[in-house]
């Protein structure tokens, strides 16, 4: 790896781009002096953005490109036809090796296929996961797969838990995760015919410690470090875990302002209250990785702003300086050697 980490940053995808994106780009230059960004799209508005602040220019590559994916376009066609958009352009610098890891905001469909037809899988991994950390009461949880593979097989679950574990051991350093499925109940009999098949093949993997199943309403109380699943199951987890904080957080402050007595009570409240917030604020653990490819590949929100690009810049300098797709190539090639 060279001196500095080179990360691709897809300036023109999602709702807030380039505005917001180059903002976060900025932020994290700011704050590790370690990291060049190599800025992908159309140079004349990336170059009006970067205008507004102060960096140092040797730190940021502007690549040109002239097309975006948008989010409503076959994800195949858009990344096959799309060879001069933003988000394959970064695909290309991790392919290439120019850039160890990239960031986008765009098309989570044509993030996908560009992770598997472009950038391609480490060999042995069968299905790279979609792996977001959730927050929980105990601090923060992985749950693989929210997105990627929907029909996923009980040897991918497997493997899910296997990458979640060595990701979850370097980035968070708990030496021994505790690994759960997600199921309907706590008992080994209970579930689908995929957690049922899945249950006994996680219970004799040795290089886990798997701890059973895992109940939905269980995951916020941090009841696993490590929280598998097939990516329906994931993705309902991951929106819901969103829809219900944005509510409560309105709820919550409509109730503050609902009289002067409480308009004082929350000014009271407020320090305390912020610092508890800001722990379920998901936009502070950055974006999700697709674990398991050539090289780290980070999706946030489409309607991500400059905080949550900021801090999937720095997530990705954490996982390469934790050589984390080191220790996944390694513990797939003893798998396959056996």
């Amino acid at each position: 790896m060279s001196d500095s980490i080179n990360i691709a940053l897809d300036a023109m995808g999602g709702d807030n781009a380039p505005e917001e994106i180059i903002k976060g780009a900025v932020s994290a230059l700011e704050t590790s002096p370690e990291i060049k960004l190599f800025l992908c799209g159309r140079e004349d508005d990336i170059r009006a953005e970067l205008s507004k602040y102060s960096y140092d220019v040797n730190r940021i590559e502007i690549v040109h490109a002239t097309e975006i994916i948008g989010m409503d376009e076959p994800p195949v066609m858009a990344v096959r036809n799309k060879k001069d958009s933003s988000l394959v352009k970064c695909m290309y610098l991790v392919k290439e090796g120019k850039c160890d890891a990239l960031v986008t905001a765009g098309s989570t469909g044509a993030f996908l296929v560009g992770g598997q037809i472009i950038v391609g899988r480490i060999k042995g991994v069968e299905r790279p996961p979609l792996a977001p950390f959730i927050p929980t009461a105990t601090g923060r949880a992985l749950l693989l797969d929210c997105g990627a593979n929907v029909d996923a097989r009980p040897t991918q679950l497997v493997q899910f838990a296997k990458i979640g574990s060595a990701y979850v051991k370097k980035v968070c350093g708990i030496n021994n995760p505790r690994v759960g499925i997600v199921n309907i109940g706590a008992e080994e009999e209970k579930g689908n015919a995929l957690v049922k098949e899945t249950f006994p093949l996680l219970k004799a993997t040795p290089e886990i410690n798997f701890i059973g199943s895992v109940e939905a309403r269980d995951i916020p109380y941090g009841a696993a470090d490590v929280v598998v699943c097939e990516a329906f199951v994931g993705n309902v987890i991951l929106k819901m875990y969103e829809g219900v904080g944005t509510v409560l957080l309105k709820s919550i402050k409509d109730a503050f302002m609902s009289s002067g007595r409480s308009k004082i009570g929350a000014l009271l409240a407020k320090p305390a209250l912020k610092k508890t917030l800001k722990q379920y604020d998901t936009d502070q653990y950055g974006g999700a990785p697709l674990l398991g490819c050539n090289g780290l590949l980070v999706k946030t929100h489409g309607s991500s702003k400059a905080v949550s690009i900021n801090n999937s810049i720095l997530q990705c300098k954490t996982f390469i300086e934790n050589n984390i797709n080191d220790d996944i190539r390694e513990m797939f090639s003893v798998s396959m050697d056996i």
